[in-house]
């Protein structure tokens, strides 16, 4: 196998922003972490410059990020482009809390 045979891992990238009401608080987090760790790909999230494991709910947690937040979601991996739709679904529904979301 020669190296340019080797596929590199896709990585993607998408702005999402926090949209319900109360912000990305402790059950938001378990309800994103909980769907990112489906996918095999890493994730991150970065805000302000700080980068963390999207998959960690303690990682997700020190963002402290309020209902308007611009958040970058980073995924790299095979899976990586079903990562970033679970993500942005999950923004747009309020992190499941649709009631939260005020349109």
């Amino acid at each position: 196998m020669t190296k340019s045979d080797k596929k590199k891992p896709l990585v993607m990238r998408r702005k999402m922003v926090v949209q319900n009401e109360v912000g990305l608080h402790a059950r938001p987090a378990k309800n994103l972490v909980s769907v990112l760790n489906k996918f095999d790909s890493e994730i991150f999230i970065e805000k302000d410059g700080y980068r963390i494991n999207a998959k960690s709910i303690i990682g997700v947690l020190t963002l402290a990020a309020v209902k308007g937040t611009t958040l970058v979601v980073i995924a790299e991996g095979s899976d990586a482009e079903e990562a970033l739709d679970a993500a942005e679904e999950l923004f747009a529904n309020g992190f499941g809390e649709e009631d939260q979301v005020k349109k």
